[in-house]
């Protein structure tokens, strides 16, 4: 099992950085921030599975919206999938569409199909919460659907319970036995390095203040908690008494090519 879409800021390429903080068995896997929710895939993946069951939220209605439709109908889901094709006529028009006026399963095809068509897969929104990523240059033979992978996640999806909202509707009933994984927004390393507006309202200063004040209420009731987020001294200072183990993360999206590359990031983990 892999993810469904592609995401800034996606886990695979460090899954063997995350996996050993988690522990062999786990009650319930929560992760309040999915986007990918390449860390959920992967254990998911494994067998025997390691948690009996799972909770994903985000505050991105087409993303959660799109999980859903594909848990409930995957094929459903696929065929509609059949009208989508490389083109960027097609890709602004889809753009324009109002998505809340179309039913989950077409409105699951249109974001999976500008998740793979736009500009490195990033989900960006304006103010209003209207998507405005531009369409991205690929190969002509690229392909928007992908029906195994669609087919292995709703195996996954189907004893998950899934939500849309603030970080803390995930992990209002977390207790002894759980696990949390949190990666949010990241705290931006410079001006021009801010992918926060993933939703309308963005994720700032005091959202993360408020993050970790449930990280360490989340401590007091038996949960293990994971968070990732960019390596700065804003994020030192806020994780402060917290262990903390540097990775080396690929950044591939910068307008600036020769400033992609590795950037380091942090590995929290609260669970002693």
């Amino acid at each position: 099992m892999r993810p469904i879409v592609k995401w800034a800021g996606g886990k695979t390429r460090l899954l063997d950085s995350l996996r050993p903080h988690v522990p062999a068995r786990v009650r319930t896997y929560i992760e309040p921030f999915a986007g990918g929710a390449a860390l959920f895939f992967a254990l998911a993946s494994e067998s025997p599975r390691r948690f009996e069951r799972a909770v994903l939220c985000d505050a991105n209605a087409e993303l959660v919206t799109c999980y859903r439709a594909v848990k409930k109908n995957a094929e459903a889901v696929i065929r509609a999938m059949a009208r989508y094709r490389y083109d960027r006529t097609l890709f602004y028009e889809t753009r324009d569409l109002d998505p809340t006026r179309m039913t989950d399963v077409n409105r699951a095809a249109r974001f999976l199909f500008l998740n793979r068509t736009c500009y490195n897969g990033l989900w960006r929104v304006n103010s209003k919460g209207k998507f405005n990523v531009p369409f991205g240059r690929y190969r002509d033979d690229l392909r928007i659907c992908d029906p195994d992978t669609l087919r292995a996640a709703r195996v996954a999806l189907v004893r998950t319970k899934i939500h849309i909202g603030d970080f803390t509707k995930a992990t209002a009933r977390a207790g002894e036995g759980d696990f949390v994984y949190f990666d949010p927004p990241y705290v931006p390393v410079s001006k021009t390095a801010d992918f926060t507006s993933y939703a309308a309202g963005g994720f700032g200063p005091e959202d993360q203040a408020r993050l970790v004040a449930e990280i360490r209420r989340l401590r007091t009731v038996g949960a293990r908690v994971m968070l990732s987020n960019a390596d700065t001294p804003e994020t030192r200072a806020l994780y402060k008494g917290f262990r903390m183990d540097e990775v080396e993360a690929p950044r591939p999206i910068n307008s600036n090519k020769k400033k992609r590359g590795l950037a380091r990031e942090l590995v929290v983990v609260a669970d002693d």
